[in-house]
């Protein structure tokens, strides 16, 4: 009973890492990734679509991606929705493929996505800490329906607390690749 708790504590503390990652995905750090267009929606027929079904994103080089799309007439609802998406650069209409050229980040901008990233390190440990909560809430539960006596509850919460702290150092360990990728020049 008390170690299923301990499972679905630690798999949900696992989600809010791997949202954190998720999340990171978008930011950008000295070299574009697609993932800057992921969240473009284009209309497409009537039908908000994402960018990566209408077309082919790729990064062709450190500050270059390049959206080719699968019907020529597609091109204009594509460079309106990436200049309403308004992430930082104008795209480039050659009639056959649109480019986004980003240029090298400033120092400052990089600080700006740091204390973004931070914000989102900040997200992670508060999702973490509810777990942690839900978790003790269900050994709370136990000890009140007299299935676990109080001695086993609180060495069941002392338990989900380190599982919490190892976490947190977790997510700490992933903010501080991240960030060290983003301030590489």
């Amino acid at each position: 009973m008390v170690n299923d708790v301990f499972e679905d504590t630690k798999e949900n503390m696992q989600k809010c890492i791997d949202a954190l990652k998720r999340d990171f995905t978008t930011l950008r750090t000295g070299k574009v990734t697609t993932s800057i267009v992921d969240n473009i929606k284009v209309d497409y027929y009537g039908t908000m679509t994402t960018l990566s079904q209408v077309g082919s994103v790729i990064a062709t080089d450190a500050t270059t991606i390049s959206i080719t799309p699968w019907e020529k007439t597609m091109l204009s609802p594509i460079e309106k929705a990436i200049q309403e998406a308004n992430i930082g650069v104008n795209p480039n209409n050659d009639g056959i493929l649109i480019k986004l050229f980003f240029p090298p980040m400033t120092t400052d901008q990089r600080q700006g996505v740091v204390k973004q990233a931070k914000g989102m390190v900040e997200n992670a440990k508060v999702s973490v800490r509810n777990v942690r909560k839900d978790g003790n809430d269900k050994i709370k539960k136990l000890e009140k329906d007299k299935e676990i006596s109080e001695d086993e509850s609180k060495k069941a919460q002392e338990q989900i607390q380190k599982i919490t702290d190892e976490y947190i150092v977790k997510i700490d360990e992933t903010f501080k690749v991240k960030e060290a990728d983003i301030l590489k020049v």
